[in-house]
């Protein structure tokens, strides 16, 4: 029968009332019994609402066949939703609701299948995440509060008020991530803020943690901060020294990491360049300012007091107190030095002083290789003491006796002190008076700038010129320079220049100074930059010749030595492009109390001195005003200028001036001839202007070479004179 013509028998009329009146019935029970969640005829089942499993569902209630009006077919009157279950999802025929995730996600306690600890990892996982989220917010501000206040106290209480320890790794990476972008300031109070929060605050797991963090992120770090590899290398030094990370963590994370990677070029760099250099503690401690921007003085003032207030009140827990404060376990042998000579000074205060450094020893405050240092820069200083303590090599053999029966002093590791100090070459009395008038004459003149009664006082304390103190001069006047500011550095190496010492003196003086650069660098812990631009410097200045850096060298205990690496330093300075420049300019210039001349204005005020002696000057005048300019090392530019001036103008009356400061003192032979020598460098040149410039200056060559101004092997071809133009002096 075809029942797309509308007809229907009598049977199917029947079946289909019987199974509407079925449906009908069997449907509405539940939804009334359903009080909580009443459906609507419209409304979707919800995928939770639970169906009556009595529920028949009539085959064909809407078929082709049917014959209902237009009305019953575009809305059912009858309680059923005729939408399929589950939202059309899981019916024959279907691929199921893979993309309605948001009901199936939910969890309906229910649900037959329910499971409680489910929902509580979850809640746990979006709670976690909450924390770490607004912890990294505080932590930022906490940061950049520490580095506007510089107040580790308060950063710390803050911290512990925020609590979350299991985060600190986050704080660590953050604080020194910061800090790289910053100045050495901040990277300085970032080194000491995590110092100050290890074991305390943040347990030493999550400060490991917080480095690794910074380690393996290095890659992204750079494409912000260019310098990371450094930067970071040095943090992880200073870790290292500061007893923060274990020497292993190096080696260890090396392992993890790819071979490419940047965070195995930070961990070489803090193993080869900076915890494998020598004194590397120092240098690693002091790179950023050191602790709070101390300086040695400062450190030295603050032992001086608190060890002065501990023979008051013989408390020692202060002492230590403030020994651990300093926080600069590298300088701790100054403080059994000043102990020490204090005892000495004092000597009802020794036995107190005695204890202090025995306790102090006992309970690892100052460890045995301080203790060693302190004792030994006593021993190398007992002859200046023996001018303000009498019998002073005695009484520090008693002591050193006394520290080694009490099992506190190694005395292997010291120096042999014998009673009777050893015979020197000139008699004692009068080398210590020389060193003692010395200090006070050098003080004078960082003050007054006078060379000139530098000079007189020189001649009266030392009327026989003796080389032996003229080298004891050099050695104090480069030592108390060093441990100042660059006006004096600068003003020295002036001095230098100005005394006319023989060469062989200032050599001595230089090998002194390696001698005892291992004991300088105790307070001076840059003295291998300063020592060898000091002589570098002199190099320059013509006060030593460059061969005389082999024989000071001689004096270098081993290749690994400081005076092995200023000779280094000194050499590879002296071979720089355009060294001479610099080297001249590395402290200023110009020497004494004035501002450093920029070395344009030299040659400018150089040029017109000449130009007003050409024109009718006097000899003295001109003389003065060189004089004046203060840079005895840069005479060689006014012999240049007045030759090419000579060459140009053909006037002699410039020669006459050459002359007179040359029998004067003013322009020594070396001056003169490198003066020469420059000029001879720039011949072609000048021959642009001057045709004959070669043939007059040929001419000049040999007249002064009759008058004794060069010396007969003067030469003026090219090759000779390169060095000069490398070192930067045309």
């Amino acid at each position: 029968m075809d029942s797309g013509e509308g007809y229907a028998s009598k049977e199917h009329r029947e079946l289909h009332r019987s199974a509407t009146g079925n449906a009908d019935t069997s449907s509405v029970s539940p939804l009334k019994l359903s009080i909580k969640s009443p459906r609507s005829i419209k409304s979707p089942r919800s995928p939770k609402s639970p169906r009556s499993p009595k529920s028949p569902r009539s085959p064909n209630v809407q078929g082709k066949g049917s014959t209902l009006s237009p009305k019953h077919y575009k809305q059912s009157h009858s309680p059923i939703d005729g939408r399929p279950k589950k939202g059309g999802s899981g019916g024959k025929g279907t691929w199921g609701g893979l993309l309605d995730i948001d009901d199936m996600n939910s969890l309906d306690p229910n649900d037959p299948n329910y499971d409680s600890t489910e929902e509580y990892d979850n809640s746990n996982e979006k709670k976690k995440n909450t924390d770490l989220d607004d912890y990294k917010k505080k932590a930022t501000i906490i940061v950049e509060e520490y580095f506007t206040t510089d107040d580790v106290v308060a950063t710390i209480n803050e911290l512990k008020e925020l609590g979350k320890q299991q985060y600190g790794y986050y704080f660590v990476k953050k604080l020194v991530s910061m800090s790289m972008d910053r100045h050495d300031k901040e990277k300085e109070m970032a080194a000491i803020l995590i110092s100050a929060l290890y074991a305390d605050t943040f347990e030493p797991s999550q400060v490991y943690k917080g480095f690794s963090k910074l380690v393996e992120s290095a890659d992204d770090l750079i494409v912000d901060i260019p310098d990371t590899v450094d930067v970071l290398a040095l943090f992880l030094a200073r870790a290292v020294v500061d007893d923060i990370l274990p020497p292993v963590f190096l080696k260890k994370k090396m392992i993890s990491l790819p071979k490419d990677s940047k965070g195995v070029e930070v961990l070489k760099k803090a193993e080869k360049s900076y915890l494998s250099a020598p004194l590397h503690v120092e240098i690693i401690e002091r790179r950023w300012g050191g602790s709070k921007n101390m300086t040695v003085d400062d450190v030295k003032g603050r032992i001086n007091n608190f060890l002065i207030e501990y023979v008051v009140s013989c408390d020692k827990k202060e002492v230590f107190r403030c020994i651990k404060d300093l926080n600069v376990p590298f300088f701790h042998h100054e403080i059994v030095k000043r102990a020490l000579i204090m005892a000495m000074e004092r000597r009802q205060a020794e036995g107190p002083l005695l204890d202090l450094l025995k306790e102090a020893a006992e309970e690892g405050f100052i460890n045995s290789t301080q203790m060693s240092k302190g004792f030994g820069r006593l021993i190398d200083t007992v002859d200046d003491l023996s001018l303000d303590i009498p019998n002073a090599r005695g009484i520090l053999q008693q002591l050193i006796s006394k520290a080694a029966s009490e099992g506190w002093l190694c005395v292997s590791s010291l120096k042999s002190l014998s009673v009777e100090p050893e015979k020197n070459s000139i008699e004692d009395s009068r080398a210590k008076n020389f060193k003692m008038k010395t200090q006070s004459i050098i003080q004078e003149y960082f003050l007054s700038g006078d060379i000139s009664e530098v000079n007189n006082c020189l001649e009266q304390e030392n009327s026989s010129n003796c080389g032996e103190l003229n080298a004891i001069f050099v050695k104090k006047l480069i030592t108390l320079a060093m441990d100042r500011k660059n006006r004096e550095k600068e003003m020295a190496s002036v001095l230098l220049s100005s005394l006319c010492f023989p060469a062989d003196d200032v050599v001595s003086g230089f090998e002194m100074l390696i001698e005892s650069a291992d004991d300088t660098a105790l307070d001076n812990p840059v003295v291998v930059e300063d020592l060898a631009m000091f002589l570098a410097r002199s190099v320059v200045d013509e006060v030593v010749a460059p061969q005389h850096l082999e024989e000071i060298g001689t004096q270098c205990l081993g290749l690994d030595s400081i005076g092995s690496k200023v000779i280094q330093m000194a050499k590879s300075t002296l071979k720089a492009r355009l060294s001479g420049e610099r080297i001249l300019r590395c402290w200023g210039g110009g020497g004494s109390s004035r501002p450093g001349w920029a070395v344009e204005d030299v040659k400018d005020k150089i040029g017109k001195l000449l130009e007003e002696y050409e024109s009718g000057g006097e000899i003295r005048e001109a003389c003065r005003c060189m004089k004046e300019l203060g840079m005895p090392f840069f005479h060689h530019e006014v012999v240049k200028k007045a030759l090419v001036a000579i060459m140009e103008k053909k006037n002699e009356r410039l020669w006459g001036l050459l002359k007179e400061c040359f029998e004067s003192g003013l322009i020594t032979m070396n001056q003169m001839g490198k003066g020469f020598g420059r000029v001879a460098e720039s011949l072609e040149d000048l021959a642009l202007d001057v045709p004959d410039a070669e043939n007059q200056f040929t001419y000049y060559v040999e007249q002064a070479k009759i008058q004794g101004w060069l010396d007969n092997s003067f030469s003026f071809s090219k090759q000779e004179h390169a060095n000069a133009t490398e070192n930067g002096t045309c």
